[in-house]
């Protein structure tokens, strides 16, 4: 594989409640070992059907309003169609089209470079799987 393409994948453990998982220093961490000072593009890609990736501020409530807005455009009710799992589970599977799962981020430097209160976040709300994977991929 050329040093202007590198890909990772990361494991991640949500846990057993809906959560917005901070990526963005695991996303440094890769950049620092993998970028060399470079410029390119960060693309982060989630491979499940009930996860998203987000950019938003994380720490002032931002995270938690996120899913309780998720909470009011899914509710976890008995209306979906898709109902294998905890009850709701089907609003789970419709979060990628709100929340898609990937997201591609400009690197300067090696840096990525975000805005002072963007934090790059995992956000999955299906609490019947916890263990989550999110391919990291440089290009410089």
């Amino acid at each position: 594989m050329s040093d202007a393409f590198t890909t990772r994948v990361l494991n991640v453990t949500t846990g057993s409640e809906e959560k917005v998982f901070d990526l963005t220093e695991a996303c440094q961490g890769f950049l620092r070992e993998v970028a060399g000072g470079r410029d390119g593009l960060l693309n982060l890609f989630v491979p499940h059907a009930t996860a998203g990736v987000a950019i938003l501020e994380t720490g002032a409530g931002s995270d938690n309003d996120l899913l309780a807005a998720l909470h009011t455009l899914l509710p976890a009710d008995d209306r979906w169609q898709h109902r294998h799992g905890s009850p709701g589970h089907g609003r789970d599977h419709v979060l990628p089209a709100l929340v898609p799962p990937h997201a591609t981020l400009p690197v300067l430097e090696g840096r990525l470079e975000l805005g002072t209160w963007q934090s790059v976040c995992l956000v999955d709300t299906n609490v019947d799987n916890p263990d989550r994977q999110v391919r990291m991929s440089f290009l410089g």
